[in-house]
């Protein structure tokens, strides 16, 4: 029975490593396209002008 006690914690900790770092990913490619269409918006008015 001992045995398979810390077994599962790793696993477990993998998992929410595992979700932790989608979670971020997820984060981070809103911001990255938040920040390409802000810069997007701010560049095409000056090229106008």
């Amino acid at each position: 029975m001992n045995n398979k006690s810390p077994s599962k914690t790793p696993q477990t900790r993998e998992d929410r490593l595992k979700a932790a770092l989608k979670a971020n990913l997820g984060r981070r490619k809103v911001q990255a396209r938040a920040k390409a269409s802000k810069e997007a918006g701010e560049k095409a008015p000056s090229e106008k002008e």
